[in-house]
């Protein structure tokens, strides 16, 4: 206990008033992320405002030896955020400042904390872009998307976060502020060490500060939503578009999954037929030969059988309402507490990975609700297995863990991924030799020790150190 109220008094002096909290309501809230398969143990809550107050929570940590955990949007689903051993969460809240924007770099240098949704309406504030985008944009901050290299809608056409970053600001394990690549373009001088921030879920340090590139701006984005036979077809629907179209983004979801869409929102089905599964289709139409080749490309698909029905958006207000038929999915099936599984391979093996997936988890659960969608066009699948009503939270998610070890051989087995771009925390960590090897994991365990080499940041996260 002396040891606690030392480590709170030390804390006190560190941060501003009222910016450290250690009330049960603020440890609750704060002390956990999107997954609920864990219970919150924390010694509180730290609110920084700038990297110097964050290089000097980390030192403390490291000479009176307790941990870390960062928080961000609290948006992750693998537990990455979850404190639950006593840790100190150190919340970017108020590290939410955009510090510099630049016109002629089309960069803006931002604060860690700041939200994706503000970054994007920045940017087209100055009639520019950030790509990155996902369902929780209005509340994952930018910290946490790098530190866990998001992903989202647009990959196909953009990639992920970490495409995006010019430059870093972080502050390691040990306490040091290292600034990263000087926002450059191009710099080719030996390791390029804001790609190991990026992706490490703050085991190494805690980004504070991000320059990110911006792009342009694109214009009259139309969405095309289409009924498909089955799902073999998506990837002869995506070939056939690809070869003739520039995509932003193609991605796909099931049938059941847009019935909950329908049921929790004012949304209609996109067309009267129905279809097993559906992909969605978003591209620029800067010509009207765009749209008629568009629609050539459809009826080709029809005649092939890949395509049963479609619908293309005439205005904005439609093109949103169809986004919603796969945006509003998470938040559909939110209240039957859905175990998800982010997973991914080369897109053209989704077909049959996702039919053998699908087999095994409805052989060994056929009273489970399966709902699958993802961003199909770069190869990553959600897997959600939905709570029967009547069974208790601890019974259903040791269930769907038991069936983990299948889904996951078929992962390793054509050479997937077990996390595709939701990091893998405490959800995952137990899986990673489906996707990586002893080697490469005892690499990151040295490369942790160099960075960390008293564990206080984010321990126990993607490995054991």
């Amino acid at each position: 206990m002396a040891m606690v109220e030392e480590i709170l008094s030390k804390l006190s002096d560190i941060l501003d008033d009222g910016k450290l909290r250690t009330d049960p309501d603020s440890c609750e809230t704060y002390g956990k992320d999107w997954t609920k398969m864990y219970d919150v143990q924390t010694l509180g809550i730290a609110f920084p405002k700038t990297t110097e107050q964050v290089q000097a929570i980390v030192k403390l940590a490291n000479e009176l030896a307790f941990s870390l955990v960062p928080s961000g949007g609290r948006t992750g689903l693998s537990g990455g955020a979850v404190a639950t051993n006593g840790e100190l969460v150190v919340s970017f809240d108020y590290m939410n400042k955009v510090l510099d924007f630049n016109a002629s770099d089309r960069s803006a240098r931002v604060q860690a904390g700041i939200v994706t949704q503000q970054l994007q309406s920045l940017a087209l504030e100055h009639n520019l872009y950030y790509p990155v985008d996902f369902a929780s944009a209005g509340s994952s901050q930018i910290g946490g998307n790098l530190s866990t290299n998001a992903g989202g809608i647009k990959v196909i056409q953009y990639g992920m976060s970490r495409d995006w970053v010019l430059g870093l600001k972080v502050v390691t394990g040990k306490g040091d502020i290292l600034e990263l690549n000087s926002d450059l373009l191009k710099n080719n001088t030996g390791y390029d060490l804001r790609h190991l921030f990026i992706g490490a879920e703050g085991t190494l340090g805690f980004i504070t500060e991000a320059t990110m590139r911006l792009c342009r701006q694109p214009k009259h984005l139309s969405v095309l939503v289409l009924g498909l036979s089955d799902i073999t077809s998506t990837m002869d629907v995506l070939q056939t578009y690809q070869g003739k179209l520039d995509l932003m983004a193609y991605e796909f979801f099931s049938h059941q999954a847009m019935q909950h869409v329908l049921a929790h929102s004012d949304v209609a089905a996109p067309f009267e037929s129905e279809a097993p599964y559906y992909a969605l289709l978003e591209f620029e139409a800067l010509t009207d030969e765009t749209i008629d080749e568009a629609m050539r490309l459809f009826e080709e698909c029809v005649e092939q059988g890949w395509v049963v029905d479609g619908v293309i958006s005439q205005s904005e207000t439609q093109a949103q309402n169809l986004w919603r038929l796969r945006e509003g999915i998470s938040e559909s099936i939110a209240p039957r507490t859905p175990y998800k599984n982010d997973i991914s391979v080369v897109v053209s093996k989704v077909p049959q990975f996702l039919t053998e997936i699908d087999e095994v988890v409805t052989q060994h659960y056929p009273d489970f609700e399966i709902i699958w969608f993802g961003h199909i066009g770069d190869g990553n699948l959600h897997l959600n297995i939905l709570k029967p009503e009547a069974l208790p939270k601890e019974d259903f998610f040791a269930k769907c863990i038991e069936v983990n070890k299948w889904v996951f051989e078929i992962v390793q087995k054509h050479g997937g991924s077990v996390s595709a771009e939701h990091g893998v925390g405490l959800v995952k960590k137990d899986y990673l030799h489906y996707t990586r090897s002893a080697l490469e994991v005892d690499l990151m365990r040295g490369i942790k020790a160099v960075f960390d080499p008293n564990n206080v940041m984010n321990p126990g996260k993607v490995f054991d150190a």
